[in-house]
């Protein structure tokens, strides 16, 4: 049979909980916000700091990224001017050339030789 000792550990617990005091409850519920309401509020506060410092920090970084941007731009376009230069250089000899070939086939043409 069913002896003392078999009984379930669970019987009689309910019974055995004292009334629950609900201002007791109040009062250690407001104890505990008390208590970590203003770490977490300091939290917070250091947290949207950190934000809009985070934010400004990320709008300096596009400016100056911008900035190596514009610097790349006219480092390609004083490139060019350089390869323009050289360029021009080629054509001043090429016509310098041409100039002294039109002199040296003029003066062969007066002295009677044609080319």
């Amino acid at each position: 049979g069913v002896g003392p000792g078999d009984a379930s550990p669970d019987e009689g617990v309910v019974e055995d909980l004292p009334l629950i005091d609900e201002r007791a409850v109040e009062q250690l519920t407001e104890g505990l916000i008390s208590h970590y309401l203003p770490d977490l509020q300091r939290s917070k506060s250091a947290l949207q700091e950190l934000t809009q410092n985070q934010v400004v920090l990320l709008e300096t970084l596009e400016q100056e990224i911008s900035k190596f941007k514009e610097c790349n731009c006219i480092l390609d376009i004083d490139a060019l001017f350089s390869e323009a230069k050289h360029y021009h250089n080629k054509l001043v000899n090429i016509r310098n050339e041409m100039m002294m070939l039109h002199e040296k086939t003029s003066k062969l043409k007066v002295s009677g030789i044609n080319i």
